[in-house]
C-alpha cells in the first residue's frame, strides 16, 4: 500500500479531495513534529517538506516523489532527489496574480507616499511630502520573466508604464515591450525607472544585485525585490539607500529570514518591508491541492507527476 505524508497544511476537506483520488492509499497528515520517523520512511509520496525528511533520503529510501507548496525549490537537497531519482514538482503558477498585486501594494504606496502617510496618522501629523509621482510614461524593468512577470507587466501596461523584460532569451514575448537576455542585464537596469527582481535563486543569480548593479541603475529608480532574498547582496542595497543611489526599495525577501529586530532596513524611512507573504492568498491551500491532484493522477496513471516537474540541472 502506498503513503502520502502531507507537512503542508491543508484543510480537511481537501484531504479528503486527495484521500477520493486514491481511495486504497494511506494518507499520513499532521504538524511536523507528530510524525514519526517510521511514517517519514513509509512516505512514497510528499506534499511539503521539512529538515527532518532529509534523514530518509538513503538508499532504502520509499520516497518517489517530493511535491512542494512553493514555487522556489532552492532550499531542498537537490542533488540528493537526482542521486535518488526522485521526482521534484513545484508549486509554481499559482502566485503570479497575488505576488503582481502585492508589488503594485509597494509601488504606489512609494508613489503616493502613502507609507509615509500611515506612520504620519500614527502619529496624528499632518505632512505633506515633497514629492509626489505617477506610474504613467516611466519604464519599468522585469528580471526573471516568466507567470509572474508576464502578469506584472501586465498590470504595469494598464497604469501606462513600457516594460521591458530580462530572462535567458531576448526572443520577443507577448505584453512586454522589448525582452533582452541575460548578458544585457546592465543595460535594461540603466534604463528602468522601477526595477522588479523576480528570478529563482540558483548558483548564477546569488548576489546578481550587489554594489556594482545598484551602481547601474538611476538614483531615482525604485527596486524591488519578490523573487529571492540571497540573489540581492543586502549589504550593497543598504548602502545604495542610505548613499541616496537608490529613491527606495520594497523588499518581501530577504537573505535571513525573519529579518533580524537589529538590521537597519527596518528603521529607513525608503524602504517597505513584508515578510514573504506576497505569494498569499485565502485561496493558497486550494491552489496547491489542486497542483497535487492533477500529479496524483498522472502519477497513478503514468508513474511520473507531469506539471511543474523541476528540472536539476536549472535548480527550478
Amino acid at each position: 500500500m502506498s503513503t502520502l505524508l502531507i507537512l503542508f497544511e491543508l484543510k480537511p476537506e481537501q484531504v479528503q479531495q486527495i484521500q477520493s483520488l486514491v481511495p486504497d492509499w494511506t494518507i499520513i497528515s499532521g504538524q511536523a513534529d507528530t510524525i514519526t520517523d517510521e511514517q517519514r520512511r513509509s512516505a512514497e509520496v510528499v506534499l511539503g517538506w521539512d529538515s527532518a525528511m532529509a534523514g530518509v533520503l538513503d538508499s532504502d529510501c520509499r520516497l518517489k516523489w517530493v511535491q512542494t507548496s512553493s514555487a522556489g525549490v532552492d532550499k531542498l537537497p537537490l542533488d540528493k532527489f537526482r542521486e535518488l531519482g526522485i521526482h521534484l514538482t513545484s508549486a509554481s503558477g499559482i502566485h503570479p496574480i497575488s505576488m503582481a498585486e502585492t508589488l503594485f501594494a509597494m509601488l504606489l504606496s512609494f508613489n503616493r507616499n502613502l507609507h509615509l502617510a500611515i506612520r504620519n496618522q500614527s502619529q496624528r501629523e499632518w505632512k505633506v511630502s515633497e514629492r509626489y509621482d505617477q506610474l504613467s510614461g516611466k519604464t519599468m524593468g522585469i528580471i526573471g520573466v516568466g507567470t509572474i512577470g508576464i502578469e506584472i507587466a501586465r498590470l504595469a501596461g494598464a497604469f501606462g508604464m513600457r516594460t521591458v523584460g530580462i530572462r535567458r532569451s531576448a526572443d520577443p514575448l507577448a505584453g512586454i515591450d522589448r525582452m533582452y537576455g541575460m548578458e544585457q542585464l546592465d543595460d535594461v537596469l540603466s534604463q528602468s525607472d522601477v526595477v522588479v527582481n523576480v528570478l529563482p535563486y540558483t548558483e548564477d543569480t546569488h548576489h546578481l544585485f550587489n554594489a556594482e548593479r545598484f551602481g547601474k541603475m538611476r538614483p531615482s529608480a525604485l527596486f524591488f525585490n519578490l523573487g529571492r532574498g540571497p540573489s540581492v547582496d543586502t549589504d550593497a542595497l543598504v548602502r545604495a539607500l542610505d548613499d541616496g543611489n537608490l529613491r527606495g526599495a520594497g523588499l518581501d525577501v530577504f537573505e535571513t529570514e525573519p529579518l533580524p529586530s537589529e538590521h537597519p532596513l527596518w528603521t529607513m524611512e525608503n524602504v517597505i518591508i513584508t515578510p514573504h507573504i506576497g505569494g498569499w492568498t485565502s485561496q493558497y491551500k486550494q491552489k496547491v491541492a489542486d497542483i497535487l491532484l492533477h500529479n496524483l493522477h498522472a502519477y497513478i496513471t503514468t508513474g511520473k507527476p507531469a506539471r511543474n516537474v523541476v528540472d536539476f540541472s536549472r535548480s527550478y
